[in-house]
């Protein structure tokens, strides 16, 4: 072996120990993926109607998503919102593709080239009406619905569950849909 291959193959350890390459597939600890998971039910429009916020839905309301599926078998997601703050509307379009078996609601979504996300379904009714989606991490929660608002029973059994699993729940932003 060459010293070059010696030295990229090093780099390439060093780089992976810092950079986890299933960092995008993690969950929290106590959460659990929904199996079976159906993505032929779970695609179509849904609204947020709750999430822990973070820089890249800031300041939006009237925020949707909307997953078909694409000619290669991944997941085509475009989330929607509006700037209340600049009066502008927002799109981000990127990919989805799981990150293990595909009867486990664990994927893995992509807006910026290579680099995914974890997206774990872990809790969804069985009509697919109503879902709670954690990130990688518990800085990262979303609750969904088919309709612009969800069921106080249903509201409350997964705020019941995300802090059994540790999310800090009255930091939600519960988000308007008056648009």
């Amino acid at each position: 072996m060459s010293w070059k291959n010696s030295l990229f193959k090093s780099l390439l350890l060093s780089v992976g120990s810092v950079f986890p390459l299933n960092a995008c597939t993690t969950i929290p600890g106590n959460a659990v993926p929904v199996r079976p998971f159906d993505l032929s039910r779970y695609l179509g429009h849904w609204y947020e109607i709750a999430r822990l916020d973070f820089k890249y839905e800031r300041n939006l309301n009237n925020t949707t998503a909307d997953y078909s599926l694409n000619p290669d078998g991944t997941v085509r997601v475009v989330n929607r919102g509006y700037n209340y703050v600049t009066h502008e509307e927002k799109e981000a379009v990127g990919k989805a593709k799981f990150a293990g078996s595909s009867d486990e609601g664990r994927l893995k979504v992509s807006f910026f080239g290579p680099f995914y996300s974890a997206y774990n379904v872990i809790a969804l009714d069985a009509e697919y009406q109503y879902v709670m989606v954690a990130g990688k991490n518990l800085k990262y929660l979303w609750l969904l619905s088919r309709e612009k608002t969800m069921p106080d029973s249903v509201k409350q059994a997964y705020l019941h569950q995300a802090n059994a699993i540790g999310y800090d729940t009255a930091a939600l932003i519960w988000v308007e849909h008056n648009r």
